[in-house]
């Protein structure tokens, strides 16, 4: 589906919190290694995929999601959970927007083909940039959860039509 909409070079950035909170929205689970094989197939084998996780470094089920996004390619980027005492008790932090946001940037010059798998418009700055370096870009995300922004300025990709390659 959207290899009719890359051209040449391809390097994808998803905010894997971003994916979370968007299949509460889907009603499934998006399956990591079923998405690597259809970004392999769909954007070619020079592919670069880098995934932006913040980690309990405590959690053996984040280790072992985080194992398993390696173990199929993924080029990972963390960093740990803060907690951060408020009124209502302790809570956990841990946002890698801003490094997406300066990678995907930064990186420019080594792709033609930007793809963003986060619905969050905070992204709307570095997808202006990237568009007046002449990159496409692509952002997948679901209805109801991508900011018009992103909407403006990307071909998007409603993940709820890749259910069937995609969802576990």
């Amino acid at each position: 589906m959207i290899s009719s909409f890359v051209h040449g070079k391809v390097y994808v950035f998803i905010d894997v919190s971003n994916v979370f909170y968007s299949q509460r929205t889907l009603g499934w689970k998006v399956a990591y290694a079923k998405l690597m094989r259809y970004l392999k197939r769909e954007c070619g084998e020079g592919m670069k995929c880098f995934a932006y996780a913040a980690v309990d470094e405590n959690n053996l089920a984040e280790r072992k999601f985080l194992d398993m996004l390696d173990i199929n390619g993924y080029i990972l980027r963390t960093k740990a959970l803060k907690e951060i005492k408020t009124n209502e008790g302790n809570k956990h932090k841990g946002s890698l927007d801003i490094e997406l946001a300066f990678e995907m940037v930064e990186l420019a010059e080594k792709y033609d083909t930007a793809v963003l798998v986060s619905g969050d418009s905070d992204f709307a700055p570095a997808l202006e940039r990237l568009k007046q370096r002449g990159k496409r870009v692509i952002v997948m995300s679901t209805r109801g959860r991508v900011g018009k922004e992103l909407l403006n300025l990307a071909k998007f990709v409603d993940l709820r039509k890749l259910k069937a390659e995609i969802s576990q």
